[in-house]
């Protein structure tokens, strides 16, 4: 969880009703700086470069700390909390709370390693209170912007510098950040024996390849749930169309009808009727007949017809998104087979070389990375000046 951060709540200069004293004594007090002291150490040479710069005394800074703690976009520094389960499993004092701290002390041995661009100047892991937990309080920092102070307080581009580029609106640099962190933390409860189990959806943590594979599986179901759909959507048409043809022959067989049932048929005169009784009680009420029959019958006809030409139309649509969506879920599960055989060589490899060195080699790997991007990032700089 991330807080507002209260440096002298962490550093014990004050103690909160739910701290027990006689416990203190087992805190991890890693660093405790000032934080006047910290933005004088980072940002002074940056500050005395930007008021050179400036030829209005207005727009000179005079106090850069002041100016962050008075700003509505950035905050004077971030606090991270970290906590391994709760009272119940891994309460302070027991077996498994002393387990929980060893955890977070190994967690937090690399952190500021890892993360460059986050200066840590609090840092204290408590014992003394329900659960152990971790604080960590950063400033975070950019340098070679061309805004403002060319070294500044930055989250957003402190955590780009360190390889998280935000997508989508849930996608920012901060959850791919918080994620990365909690997967870090996940690795060292391993080595440990305890596995992350997500709450709310009980689910254990997943490497990065059981997670791609188990997100593809998902998504293969959820394909596969549509093209079920769309074949039903297609039986029912076609059943619609099958209608039709029956309709079809209801027509052919009503012909018939018209030509060999007496009902439709006049009848011959009898003896000596006249030419109007002859109308008005044979011809006309079999015209009526027939003109009614006629009517229903055209109505049904201009209605197959229609009903037969919107069937084709959207038979023809759902043709080509049931291909879609076969051809989708042929590559999904393609995918899906390939992150199944890399995760397998994965586990073999941690199998062979051992979860610690294979954790060893996975940070040089990123540490070489994130040093190509900062070199990139230089040579881009310079280039533009």
């Amino acid at each position: 969880m991330v807080g507002k951060g209260s440096v002298n709540h962490n550093s014990r200069k004050f103690k909160a009703e739910n701290v027990d004293g006689e416990r203190s004594h087992l805190n991890m007090d890693y660093c405790n700086e000032s934080i006047k002291k910290v933005y004088h150490k980072l940002f002074d040479e940056a500050l005395q470069r930007y008021n050179e710069k400036q030829t209005r005394a207005d727009r000179r800074i005079d106090n850069y700390y002041e100016k962050i703690r008075n700003s509505k976009q950035e905050k004077t520094f971030h606090e991270l909390i970290l906590q391994i389960g709760d009272k119940e499993n891994m309460g302070t004092g027991s077996e498994n709370g002393n387990l929980a701290k060893q955890v977070l002390d190994e967690y937090y041995q690399q952190f500021q390693e890892r993360n460059p661009n986050l200066h840590v100047f609090s840092a204290h892991l408590h014992m003394d209170e329900a659960t152990p937990h971790l604080h960590i309080d950063f400033v975070p920092f950019t340098t070679g912007s061309k805004r403002g102070l060319d070294t500044r307080v930055s989250l957003k581009q402190a955590l780009a510098a360190q390889g998280f580029k935000g997508g989508s609106r849930g996608d920012t640099e901060w959850s791919q950040w918080v994620q990365s962190e909690k997967e870090q933390l996940a690795a060292v409860m391993e080595r440990h024996g305890i596995e992350w189990e997500h709450k709310g959806t009980h689910e254990k943590h997943l490497s990065v390849l059981d997670y791609k594979k188990q997100e593809r599986e998902k998504e293969v179901v959820h394909l596969e749930g549509q093209i079920l759909e769309k074949q039903e959507e297609f039986q029912v048409l076609s059943d619609r169309v099958k209608n039709y043809g029956k309709s079809i022959e209801n027509l052919k067989t009503l012909e018939q009808i018209l030509d060999t049932s007496p009902e439709y048929q006049l009848p011959e005169p009898q003896g000596l009727a006249s030419a109007k009784s002859y109308k008005n009680k044979a011809a006309e009420p079999l015209i009526e007949r027939l003109k009614s029959l006629v009517k229903t019958a055209v109505i049904k006809g201009f209605e197959a017809w229609d009903s037969y030409y919107q069937l084709n139309i959207a038979n023809g649509n759902l043709h080509r998104e049931n291909e879609r969506l076969t051809k989708a879920n042929e590559k999904l599960a393609g995918e899906n087979e390939v992150l199944r055989i890399e995760n397998k060589d994965y586990k073999l490899l941690r199998k062979a070389f051992g979860s610690k060195q294979m954790d060893s080699l996975l940070g040089q790997a990123k540490e070489v990375k994130q040093s190509k991007q900062r070199g990139k990032r230089i040579r881009n700089n310079q280039e533009e000046r």
